[in-house]
């Protein structure tokens, strides 16, 4: 029997107020997964009113307290391992690997939480003034909505309103429509079972086509404070213009046209095994995943040989079967736009050195070289199993092509020179930039985020101390002052 699923306001489990579900497909199979209610633009005002409710006495809860629902909500995510990976496996397609990394990134994300409780600090400020005493102070800015995507949502949507919650806001929650359960209910649940105050975390759920509604409550509701979306960049750009009428800030992370440059004194066989995995982990449907391979020409044909035969052995398939690297994409209209932009990089001159077929819902890992500059596939996102290999006379080069794109993301730079290494890296337009590694890296304590297209603003850490707390400045005479009249 197909499981049900109710959205999560004030502490309840509730249903949408006419009883309406809809159908979550599980990817691989075609079969439902389950039937999750459907909450329209009512059940996000009522969400962000349940957490603007919470909000005064979860803003002056004690740190250690804080810190404690914390720990539980870790605890109990570990324990949930078995269920979680098995639900990103039915819900998104998700295979074992990147299933299992998602199952023991989270629970590290939430101990982090626990961790920056008592981070909150302000400072002392030297005055000009006689018997003055300045203070810069950090408080939580109240309400804060969580947009989460699909691709790594218990990872994705448990960032957009972990660090916020730490801080002392109260927030809620809109995972994807592709992954509700994995990116929403999983996660309101740990927070339920860890003794949470009701209100403080809020999951409002939708079916196809509302999600312009919700997030447009989100928007002009005056209660909501902050906006955290991590998605595709047209998306990102819509919610900015929007956000922007009514001054409001928001933390986006969007997506990303990665670049990995190899210089000719690489370790040929390091830099095909990270290619392959920064490249093909979890269907390249990673906003970090490598798009494109920067090679210099000295090594390029023996580097190619290498990567293509690696590539080509990946299994493809079913996602539970632990020994399957490349699983189903998403649904067919993202699997249609992955077939689209390969077609018509070939037709613009690309060769394809394996791949570029499917099985199912199920897109074959896919190499391109002779990519032609300035095309659509080298400027664009393709957010799947391919990636095109770009041939370099010299750095110089590497660098130029690595930032012509719009996004800035992700990049990486594999050389045994790390002073090299370094000076490439500051020079790349990019957000992160990994030496002697591949794109796809994240840790709960780093500043996680991108420049130019790929968003602003930064997860992670005590970054986003700054972006989910306001700094107020208080100033106290201590003794009289003298006024001019």
């Amino acid at each position: 029997m197909v499981k049900e699923y109710r959205m999560y306001i004030g502490g309840e489990w509730i249903p949408a107020p006419d009883g309406e579900f809809y159908e979550d497909f599980n990817p691989y199979t075609g079969e439902v997964f389950a039937r999750v209610a459907s909450g329209k633009r009512a059940d996000a005002k009522r969400a962000v009113e349940a957490a603007a409710a919470a909000f005064p006495s979860w803003s002056r809860s004690l740190p250690s307290e804080r810190q404690s629902l914390f720990l539980k909500a870790a605890d109990i995510l570990e324990k949930k391992k078995d269920e979680v990976i098995n639900v990103l496996a039915e819900e998104t397609g998700c295979a074992y690997g990147f299933a299992l990394f998602q199952a023991g990134f989270t629970p590290g994300l939430l101990r982090e939480a626990a961790s920056q409780v008592h981070q909150t600090n302000g400072e002392i400020i030297p005055s000009d003034l006689p018997g003055a005493f300045y203070m810069a102070i950090r408080q939580p800015v109240g309400v804060v909505a969580g947009i989460g995507p699909w691709n790594a949502p218990l990872i994705l949507s448990l960032r957009s309103i972990c660090m916020p919650i730490a801080y002392g806001n109260t927030a809620v929650l809109k995972p994807s429509t592709e992954s509700s359960v994995a990116g929403g209910v999983l996660i309101a649940e740990v927070f339920d079972q860890a003794g949470f105050p009701k209100g403080v975390l809020n999951l409002v759920t939708n079916g196809p086509g509302r999600s312009g509604e919700i997030g447009d409550e989100f928007i002009e509701n005056p209660k909501v404070r902050r906006i955290t979306l991590t998605g595709s960049s047209a998306v990102g750009r819509q919610l900015a213009e929007k956000a922007g009428r009514h001054l409001k800030r928001v933390a986006m992370e969007l997506g990303g046209q990665n670049p990995m440059i190899i210089l000719q004194d690489a370790d040929i066989d390091y830099a095909v095994n990270a290619a392959a995995f920064g490249a093909f982990l979890h269907q390249g449907q990673i906003c970090m995943s490598t798009r494109r391979i920067i090679i210099e020409k000295p090594i390029a044909a023996s580097f190619i040989e290498k990567f293509v035969k690696k590539v080509s052995g990946f299994k493809v398939g079913d996602p539970k079967d632990p020994k399957t690297i490349i699983g189903p994409i998403i649904n067919r209209h993202q699997l249609e736009d992955i077939r689209k932009s390969v077609d018509a990089a070939v037709r613009d001159g690309a060769k394809v050195l394996c791949g570029a077929k499917t099985e199912g819902l199920c897109y074959y890992p896919t190499v391109l070289s002779n990519v032609k500059r300035g095309t659509p596939f080298c400027y664009e996102e393709t957010f799947g199993p391919v990636v095109s290999i770009v041939e370099v006379e010299n750095e110089e080069q590497a660098i130029s092509i690595a930032n012509e794109t719009p996004y800035g993301l992700s990049a990486a730079v594999i050389t045994r020179d790390f002073n090299k290494g370094l000076a490439i890296a500051e020079r790349i337009e990019s957000g992160i930039v990994h030496i002697n590694d591949q794109t796809v890296h994240d840790e709960p304590q780093v500043p996680f985020g991108g420049l130019k297209d790929s968003g602003w603003g930064r997860f992670g850490g005590r970054a986003g101390l700054e972006e989910f707390t306001e700094l107020r400045w208080i100033s106290m005479q201590r003794t009289q002052r003298r006024y001019p009249f």
